[in-house]
């Protein structure tokens, strides 16, 4: 017997290998798609190349640990977030089973069942929140809604840059994601503390810092305005806002990525509205006949 029967064959450890680098390309690529953030941002606010980031996201770099940090720094995610196995947290097998066996509209049903029956304690005082994609109907539907409930009606984007004092684009260019975290999660303080009830506009990619959004699930009945991704796209273009297509002919292909990514999280929201193939008006009402019994038991409290 010879000691290389005791060692791992050479081509299963290079392809061992080869598949963890291909799990650490596909986490970055997915974690930059939560965060709605285009290759080209995250290569200047990490100092690694567009050319070697598409490597990475590809299974086709190496990356080291030096690097890796730099990206989850910049992404303002912790390094495990980066890496496979990392303390991954899992369901009970029972559960996922049960899930698998689900529709989409009945997995929705059994979170709302769940959420009723848990979370029927949580201090909800704060209002109405909107959260979704650009284009999902958040600015129309939530001045709407305000109107008819006489209440606030608060963009937390515009909250963000009041404290900041600079545009979001401003922001994002000298603070980069941190900064904007850090100020979206005052802005979300703030909206709390000078409106005791309002209909809040939330940004799209709120959902993918934790604990802000933890704390907005707690605070507020939220609803998430859902559409296709191609509807998605054609709203912000009517609005008059083509930089989404502008240097990038993959930009369908990205949004349908953030979509893809940010689903678990659009899902924690109390209700879902379907704004595809709809009016708005069909929207406004369903989405009232939802907030209103929200609406009267806060205003008896």
């Amino acid at each position: 017997m010879t000691d290389n029967q005791f060692s791992p064959n050479r081509d299963d450890q290079q392809a061992s290998e080869d598949r963890y680098t291909r799990e650490i390309g596909d986490r970055v690529r997915a974690m930059r798609a939560r965060r709605g953030m285009a290759r080209k941002q995250l290569s200047e606010q990490s100092d690694i190349s567009e050319r070697y980031l598409a490597q990475l996201e590809t299974g086709k770099a190496n990356i080291s640990i030096v690097l890796l940090h730099r990206l989850a720094r910049a992404m303002v995610v912790p390094l495990t977030d980066l890496l496979p196995d990392a303390g991954d947290a899992t369901l009970p097998q029972k559960l996922l089973d049960l899930l698998h066996r689900l529709s989409s509209d009945q997995q929705d049903q059994a979170f709302q069942l769940l959420s009723s029956h848990f979370d029927s304690q949580r201090d909800r005082h704060a209002g109405v929140a909107l959260i979704g994609l650009r284009g999902g109907g958040k600015t129309h539907l939530g001045q709407m809604l305000a109107d008819e409930l006489k209440i606030p009606f608060v963009r937390i984007s515009e909250k963000v840059e009041e404290i900041g004092g600079m545009t979001m684009s401003e922001i994002m260019a000298l603070g980069g994601q941190a900064a904007y975290r850090r100020l979206e999660s005052e802005a979300l303080d703030t909206v709390m503390d000078e409106h005791s009830f309002c209909v809040l506009e939330a940004g799209g990619s709120l959902v993918s810092e934790p604990e802000t959004y933890q704390r907005l699930l707690s605070s507020y009945f939220t609803v998430w305005l859902k559409a296709r991704p191609e509807d998605h796209m054609n709203r912000v273009i009517a609005q008059g806002d083509t930089r989404p297509m502008q240097g990038n002919r993959r930009a369908m292909d990205d949004l349908k990525k953030i979509l893809l990514e940010r689903e678990a999280d659009y899902r924690q929201a109390d209700y879902t509205i379907n704004t595809s193939d709809r009016n708005i008006h069909d929207c406004f009402n369903e989405l009232l006949r939802v907030v209103r019994p929200h609406f009267n038991k806060q205003m008896t409290q």
